[in-house]
């Protein structure tokens, strides 16, 4: 009986509905879904929005510097800031003193993009079925998940 118990919850261990990666993945793509909509109203993809987050909370970054607060790669970021340039939300000059630095900085489209996106966060508040601070302890709750998991890379 032990055995035979101890082989279903091994099994149980593996089943995907128990996966709180699973969990964290499947969510995240229907986030993305939900905010589809939302940006294709404003001419963006959601990674380009995330972008935009965080040039609007701080214009005047580097690439290196976007790319570390939105935990990605340089290299993958490029391309996506080359296609906001090109849409004329920013522009990307690089920098005098080392060639291999690129500042990136909003343009005035840019910065009225940011008004026309205000609503966003109330409209997925609003698809999640949770109070703000059902939210907000969410959303904390996960940066401490994050943070743990940088910790142990």
């Amino acid at each position: 009986m032990t055995t035979e118990r101890s082989t279903q919850d091994a099994c149980a261990q593996l089943l995907l509905d128990n996966q709180l990666c699973f969990a964290l993945h499947s969510t995240s793509l229907l986030m993305t879904k939900v905010y589809k909509p939302l940006l294709q109203q404003l001419g963006l993809t959601y990674p380009q929005y995330l972008a935009m987050l965080v040039l609007w909370e701080s214009d005047g970054l580097t690439v290196g510097e976007i790319s570390q607060r939105l935990l990605t790669d340089p290299g993958s970021l490029t391309p996506l800031l080359k296609r906001l340039e090109a849409e004329g939300l920013l522009s990307r000059t690089r920098s005098r003193e080392d060639e291999r630095v690129v500042l990136v900085e909003l343009t005035e489209r840019g910065r009225a993009l940011r008004d026309q996106a205000q609503d966003i966060p109330q409209c997925i508040l609003g698809a999640s079925g949770r109070t703000v601070e059902q939210m907000r302890q969410l959303q904390a709750d996960l940066q401490r998940l994050r943070g743990h998991l940088q910790d142990s890379l």
